[in-house]
């Protein structure tokens, strides 16, 4: 196989948007078509591949199956955050692999095994959903609800449904709202009594409402 046609199939072996693959050709090489390379940076361009694993039957496979290693319920779980948010368009792990990629420079068989390259990838989705997103990881502020990620995650969307939503202000009405969104009265015990299981429908039910009023 010609190396101009290997870039090709290792680019759809490994999943990469077009953004994503063309800063990878500009590293690479300096360029940012692989039409305009010589034929010795194209075999440069496919060894960088090979060693992201472009050609290797296991990434293929792996791909149709889906992530798999220690971090990806992990990172999953955030990348689903970020679409509830209203922050991605595109929920699936071909995505998220791409975002990690851009974001760290990291291939997926690394950052799905590694600890240390788990951690970098799992802090740059969270600083960006932060950022972007509103959400305070770190901080209960004193409430047992907001010490489940995904109810971290649920009043962030409310801020963004009910701008200058506070937590002083507008704290019963999230409560309101929230048990609203998945059939339920708000428990005389206590929103702490929310498991993460309902936290994480909430979430969902709020990310509907974030993303048509996003769209």
């Amino acid at each position: 196989m010609n190396p101009l046609a290997a870039i090709h199939v290792r680019k759809k072996q490994l999943g990469l948007d077009d953004d994503t693959y063309r800063a990878m050709l500009e590293r690479v090489t300096g360029k940012r078509s692989a039409g305009e390379m010589s034929h010795a940076e194209r075999l440069k361009v496919v060894a960088e591949m090979d060693r992201q694993g472009g050609a290797s039957a296991r990434t293929s496979k792996s791909a149709r199956k889906g992530l798999e290693g220690r971090f990806a319920k992990k990172l999953q779980a955030l990348w689903i955050a970020a679409w509830n948010l209203g922050l991605v368009r595109d929920r699936t792990d071909a995505a998220l692999v791409s975002f990690i990629r851009r974001q760290t420079g990291l291939d997926h068989v690394r950052f799905l095994h590694d600890p240390a390259d788990a951690k970098k990838a799992i802090e740059a989705l969270k600083g960006w959903i932060a950022r972007d997103g509103g959400v305070e990881w770190g901080w209960s502020h004193g409430y047992d609800w907001l010490t489940h990620d995904a109810g971290k995650v649920a009043w962030a969307q409310f801020c963004l449904l009910w701008p200058g939503a506070t937590l002083v202000g507008n704290r019963y009405d999230f409560y309101r709202e929230a048990c609203r969104a998945i059939g339920r009265e708000v428990p005389a015990a206590g929103m702490g009594s929310l498991t993460p299981a309902d936290w994480r429908a909430v979430m969902n039910a709020f990310g509907a409402r974030v993303r048509q009023a996003k769209s």
